[in-house]
This record gives structure tokens, sequence and C-alpha cells, in this order.
């Protein structure tokens, strides 16, 4: 299905990357593409008028000093623009020497005026010292403002707010979700009641599934609702509508274990188990880092792009419940040593591209790639804003087209060390006209609008 247009980079050297994120930082109304560094600059990768991606990450993002491996963004303070937080991780568990980085951009107009909430004074004495691996901006009360979700390997699990004197607290025992796992894997499930819910994938240990309760705590509901898998070890993670019943369910990729399709058992039941529909041919053991549910070729059917270390990536297409394996073309990557995977559409034209990272066993360069023929069919592309005027990350966004029903969710990251472009990508195929779309945010808030028309990008405010 790929085609190779890595060229578009355009210094591209053999590095260690790990994590990837998708966030418009400088307001251009497109996103740019931020790869984390391990031991090397982190970038910020912006599409230029020559038609290449050119690094133009600033000093504070940049931060060659540190190790990198975990980014998202989501806007923390409710100022319209998005805060950018880097897991750093010197170790491969327990405490670490160098802290994390909570970004904060204090005038949009300026690349120079970042900084890091975590080294003002009053945050000094509360940075994250555990080693982790991913991190999730999540809207935990519907406001709009968006705390920092932090899976930690070998110490508690963190979740960090700041207020309106930049004061960063960590929130994670008052709210019931301070544990001590190994934790891998984020991601926001919007729709199990709400208030959206968190998945964190663990290894050597169960998973967990942190689900609001009435007095705004979280309780831990994996077990119950059949999601523990705790004789796996947890890595890429995603939400998608496997069955066709307008409910998202959630993909599960395990480190040389089966993956799963876990599928809500009754639909719209927030006490139904998931139950695992995972054909045989999607279980196959996989060495696998992330998980990427797109639309790619703008069919109006999702696939499922498992970026793997040291073996082939591999490419399925899940539609109304049936799972079909396809050719992922140059993405296939047979030598790639593949730990980090994002999409957006970096250059604006209806077509996603997807950005591979490499490192752990060995430098290599960035990878991008593109759907052939994808440009033939239609998409239509919907922004959910906050109140702020900020990417509504967890939202969930439902389009109706004649007899089709397409369910997408904003992502908050964060898979497994990522987070994607916060637009809820539709592709059409060959229809010509939507005749509904409808997104629900974090808190329960709905808006619908009407024949939105088609191949443009459609913003949308509560």
């Amino acid at each position: 299905m790929f085609q190779d247009i890595s060229g578009r980079i355009e210094h591209n050297p053999p590095r260690l990357s790990y994590g990837a994120a998708a966030a418009d930082i400088d307001g251009d109304g497109r996103p740019e593409l931020l790869i984390t560094g391990f031991g090397v600059r982190n970038l910020v990768l912006d599409w230029q008028e020559d038609g290449r991606l050119r690094d133009v990450a600033p000093p504070a993002i940049a931060d060659p000093s540190r190790r990198a491996i975990g980014i998202a963004a989501g806007d923390a303070d409710g100022d319209g623009e998005e805060e950018v937080y880097i897991l750093n991780t010197d170790t491969f568990m327990g405490m670490k020497r160098f802290g994390d980085r909570f970004l904060d951009q204090e005038d949009p107009d300026d690349a120079g005026s970042w900084s890091d909430l975590f080294e003002l004074p009053i945050n000094i004495e509360n940075p994250n010292l555990s080693a982790g691996r991913s991190v999730a901006a999540v809207d935990i009360d519907g406001t709009g403002t968006y705390r920092f979700f932090v899976a930690n390997y070998g110490g508690p699990l963190r979740l960090h707010e700041v207020d309106a004197y930049r004061r960063v607290r960590d929130r994670a025992g008052e709210l019931g979700i301070r544990m001590v796992t190994g934790g891998r894997s984020l991601c926001v499930i919007p729709d199990l009641d709400e208030r959206p819910s968190v998945f964190c994938g663990t290894e050597n240990d169960a998973n967990a599934l942190f689900v609001p309760v009435v007095d705004g705590s979280f309780r831990n509901r994996a077990e119950e609702l059949a999601l523990a898998d705790s004789m796996e070890h947890a890595r890429g993670v995603a939400v998608v509508d496997a069955d066709g019943d307008g409910l998202l369910d959630l993909i599960l990729a395990n480190w040389e274990g089966p993956a799963r399709l876990f599928v809500r058992r009754r639909p719209g039941d927030i006490d139904s188990p998931f139950t695992d529909r995972a054909p045989a041919r999607f279980q196959d053991p996989q060495r696998n880092r992330t998980v990427v549910a797109a639309d790619f070729d703008n069919d109006g059917a999702v696939e499922l792009f498992f970026n793997n270390m040291g073996e082939p990536n591999r490419l399925f297409r899940i539609h109304n419940g049936s799972v079909e394996e396809l050719d992922a073309g140059a993405a296939a990557e047979p030598d790639g040593f593949g730990t980090g995977a994002v999409v957006a559409d970096a250059d604006g034209d209806g077509v996603l591209e997807l950005l591979l990272t490499h490192g752990e066993q060995g430098e290599q360069p960035l990878s991008l790639f593109a759907a052939r023929h994808a440009s033939e069919n239609g998409y239509l592309r919907v922004l959910p804003l906050t109140d702020f005027g900020a990417p509504a990350r967890g939202a969930v966004v439902h389009l109706y087209a004649g007899d089709t029903h397409q369910v997408r969710s904003i992502d908050g990251g964060s898979g497994y060390l990522c987070q994607m472009e916060p637009i809820a990508h539709f592709g059409l195929g060959r229809r010509r006209e939507v005749d509904a779309v409808e997104v629900v945010w974090p808190g329960g808030r709905r808006r619908r609008i009407e024949h939105p028309g088609i191949n443009r990008e459609l913003e949308v405010t509560p």
C-alpha cells in the first residue's frame, strides 16, 4: 500500500529515536511532527513551501542533553495553546537521573519563549524521577484543561496538572491511580463513560483500566472488564470501531505475544466485559512497538499498522468485524528497528503521512510513507476545539454518510511512546456527500453539523 517519501525529510541522518507526536505548536493550522531523541536533539519537523520537512525545533524542545522517549501535547493551562510533555528515561526501570520536561510557550509568536515548568523554583522539588515510557493528555473533568498521565516503569503512575500560578502537582494519589507497575503504554478511551477512561498497558503485570467514578476519582476495572491480560507484555494500543456498532473497541499488541482485538460484548453497557475477537493470523506474535489506526488510503475503512522491532511491519484492514491482512509495501521495513509511529496530514493535502522512528538496537534514519492512490478518494477532517480554542483531545467524532457510520477518537496518546494528530480523519472513498458529523466532548456535550461538505478540514466548537 505504502510508498516511501522519506526523501522529503530535509536532513535525515541515522539517530536513536523513540516516541513521536503530531501537534500544531506554531499556530499555522497544520500539525508539526515532534520526534524524541535519545542522547541527541529532539526534532520538530515542519512542512515547508518547497515540499520538504525541515527541523525548526526551538532550543527548549531540542534539548540534546537528555534521553527523551515519550511525548504528548495538550492544553494544560487553558490558554488555547498546547503544552508539550517530554518523558526522559536514562535507565530501564526505577529511579532515573534526569527529570521530564513540561514545556509551556509564553508567546505563541515567539519560538524562543518555551520554558520548562519543572525548572521553576515553585516546582523544583516535584520532578518525575521514575523511569517511564508513555505519556497521554487527559481531560478528566470535561473542562478543556488537560492533565498529563505518565506511565512509569517500576515507579508510581503520575497525573500532572498545572494551576494558575504555574505550580505543577501530581494528583495520582488523591484520584486513585498512584499504583506501581511495569507501565508501558497508555490510551484514552473516551466513550466508556461521559468522562474519559485511561488504559495502561503493562509488562510483567496485569494491565489497568482506570474508569471514573462518581466522586471524581478513578477505579481500576481491567480485571472485571477482561482487559488485564496479565500473562502478556503490552506495547502498542489504539481504539477503533472494530465491529461497526458505533462504539470504540481496543486493539492491543503484546511484545512477542498475541495481538488482541478487544470488542465490547454488550454495546452501550459500561459493565459489560470485553471479548477478544482477534482472528488467528492477527494473533501471530510480533516484536511490536506501536499500533496506528487510520484510514491511510481514504477508502472509508480503517487500516491497522503494526510497527515492529527487527522484523517486518504488518498492515491490516478492519471493517464491520472482518480483518484482512494487506501488503504494507515499502513500509514493511523488514530490517527496521521500529520504536515509534505517528500519523498526520503534515502537508494539508488530505492524505495522511506515516512517520516511523527507529532506535534502541541501532541508529537508523526516520522513515516517511504515504498510501498510493489515496488522493483519488474523498475525505473529511474534523478538528474539535475546547472552549479555550485548543484541540479537544479525547473527543469522539461520528460521521454519517448514507448507510455508513464511522467513528474516530481525537488522540490523547500515547499508544506506546507516541501521540497522533488531534484531528478525526475520515476517508470517504467515492462518496461525494456527508449527511452529518456529530462531536461528543469529554464531559458529554454534543454538537451536530448537517451537510458539512467534503475534501476539507472542519473546525467544530462546543
